[in-house]
């Protein structure tokens, strides 16, 4: 059903594509634009975004369906004494044994197959000698390729017995991708989303990373759009059926600020405090979303 709507004609009363907020019959329906003849095209051509058809979103759900299974394994081996080297060989091997690649390693130089972030760090975590401790939380963020479809997801783990300011933070990153994912629906916004998070995450006396957003996904590692975990509502790209974007909100227990290490890549809290994350691939669909790497 997506292959077809993404050919047609943009109705009359759908949200005007322009990210307007307006419906099309009363934004940009009279005015002369011959070259935006479908939806597709007008949002590429417009936004940078390629809808998926449905012969992509098979893919990119196959893709995902790896994701998942390789989260899995990280899952049942994390406990107090192991490196996050070994997390990012499991991951590694897992992936290749089933015929993929793994998008991280050698993207743009980042040297590993799998970002692996500790307690303060917020992301980019480049997995080396660091020996996970009961009472850590860790996030294990996971892009594979497969068959050249990209599916992307992450999620934040117990390492042992959390202690109160784990449970905290981890149950808040996760609450903000649930009420996010929510809001995913045609006629909805971009910053429908961040709405949501900053309104959640605030509101527990934590706060949102703003230097890193989510992003479209699917033929490439990121596409267009991005997508920040914080803003107004209303505002942004309207949502339309075939736009495959991630939504993964960096909650920090303290402040948002942050600092890149000497490595270039890993991303730390400024003030030391913990930070929790959790990922998902998000298709939106013609009544609302389904995630491409669904977990509870």
């Amino acid at each position: 059903m997506f292959e077809k709507k993404s050919t047609q004609k943009v109705g009359r009363n759908d949200p005007c594509p322009c990210g307007s907020g307006l419906k099309y019959k009363k934004c940009c329906l009279g005015k002369k634009n011959p070259q935006f003849n479908t939806l597709k095209d007008l949002y590429f051509k417009r936004h940078k975004i390629r809808l998926k058809e449905k012969k992509d979103i098979d893919g990119i759900r196959n893709a995902g369906r790896l994701v998942i299974d390789t989260l899995g394994l990280v899952e049942a081996k994390i406990s107090p004494g192991i490196k996050t080297e070994e997390i990012n060989t499991l991951v590694h091997e897992f992936t290749i044994k089933n015929g993929a690649i793994p998008a991280p390693l050698n993207y743009r130089g980042f040297p590993k197959s799998v970002c692996v972030s500790v307690n303060e760090v917020i992301c980019h975590g480049i997995p080396g000698e660091r020996v996970l401790k009961a009472g850590d939380i860790v996030n294990v963020d996971i892009t594979s390729i497969v068959k050249g479809y990209y599916a992307d997801a992450s999620k934040t783990f117990f390492v042992g017995t959390p202690g109160p300011d784990a449970q905290k933070i981890v149950k808040a990153a996760r609450e903000c991708l649930r009420i996010s994912m929510a809001l995913v629906s045609p006629g909805n916004t971009i910053g429908d989303i961040g709405w949501a998070i900053q309104r959640y995450a605030e509101g527990q006396g934590c706060s949102v990373v703003r230097e890193f957003v989510g992003h479209g996904v699917g033929f490439g590692f990121h596409e267009a759009p991005q997508v920040p975990h914080y803003g107004r509502k209303g505002d942004g790209v309207s949502l339309v059926p075939g736009m495959v974007f991630t939504i993964e909100p960096m909650i920090n227990l303290g402040n948002k600020d942050l600092r890149i290490l000497k490595d270039n890549w890993t991303a730390v809290t400024a003030d030391g405090s913990l930070s929790a994350q959790f990922e998902q691939t998000i298709l939106v669909t013609e009544s609302g979303f389904e995630s491409l790497t669904p977990f509870d």
